[in-house]
């Protein structure tokens, strides 16, 4: 795997560079209690004409697990960084769920580092402070096994669990592996997180994409950031709230278009 050691204190970060070198950069950035390897349905088909950059968020996969809750600006700072610390002006960015919201997070507060912003089964207030707190509470005291046991119904249609058992449980196995403290941060993280207000100054070009069947982030939440960020496009994928898995297919068309795509 590939570390960087990112500076004034924020800690190593894991990522993996695919596709040709001197193509534009497409950054992509994961879920909750997810890695950098959720990307994998993307794969083939970014690469084809962009240089992909993928990240573990900190507290996930091979990047660092900080003590302490963490804070959104701190996810998008670990973003800025490690652009910088690649020499990377200006990317395109996608995220999925905490992944959309530090790409809303990058598109209010560094739009000169931004092409084009994708988001993908996020809101501008990802659930309640409560909810956010009690369960870094819990995963703190007791780990994760409690939260893996109920993620497929959140993350995926019961028709998709049914049908690819194989690939759910890969994902609930990682999101078991997950560093706990890791873990937790970033829901206190996400606690604190409400861009409601500060999405109407996004001025780069953006792409919600959302889950017809996503009980986490619902269509509600993808229509008032689009109601909020001038000119930014709206598309429903029939699936859950990973949508980049359950309509891998369609979830990479839409990400191409909008991509390739004149301003």
């Amino acid at each position: 795997m590939t570390m960087l050691n990112l500076p004034h204190g924020q800690g190593a970060v894991h990522y993996r560079l695919d596709g040709p070198v001197n193509a534009p950069v497409l950054v992509l950035s994961n879920s909750l209690g997810t890695t950098l390897d959720m990307w994998a349905p993307q794969l083939d088909a970014l690469t084809a004409a962009f240089r992909v950059l993928r990240y573990d968020t900190r507290g996930h996969g091979g990047s660092a697990v900080l003590p302490g809750a963490y804070t959104l600006a701190q996810l998008g700072g670990d973003v800025l960084a490690l652009l910088d610390a690649l020499e990377i002006q200006r990317a395109h960015f996608c995220g999925i769920s905490m992944g959309g919201l530090t790409g809303l997070w990058l598109g209010a507060h560094a739009p000169q580092r931004l092409n084009k912003l994708v988001v993908s089964n996020t809101a501008a207030r990802i659930g309640t402070q409560e909810g956010w707190q009690s369960r870094a509470a819990i995963v703190r005291a007791e780990g994760l096994d409690s939260v893996a046991d109920s993620a497929a119904s959140r993350w995926f249609t019961p028709e998709f669990v049914a049908a690819r058992p194989a690939v759910v449980a890969g994902l609930v196995e990682g999101l078991r592996r997950t560093p706990a403290k890791g873990y937790a941060g970033c829901c206190e993280a996400l606690a604190e997180a409400d861009l409601r207000a500060a999405i109407a100054g996004i001025v780069v070009p953006t792409l919600v994409l959302a889950g017809d069947h996503d009980p986490v982030t619902t269509r509600a939440d993808a229509d008032f950031i689009q109601s909020r960020v001038a000119g930014a496009q709206c598309v429903e994928l029939q699936a859950s709230h990973l949508s980049n898995i359950e309509a891998a297919e369609r979830f990479n068309q839409q990400v191409l278009a909008f991509l390739h795509s004149a301003d």
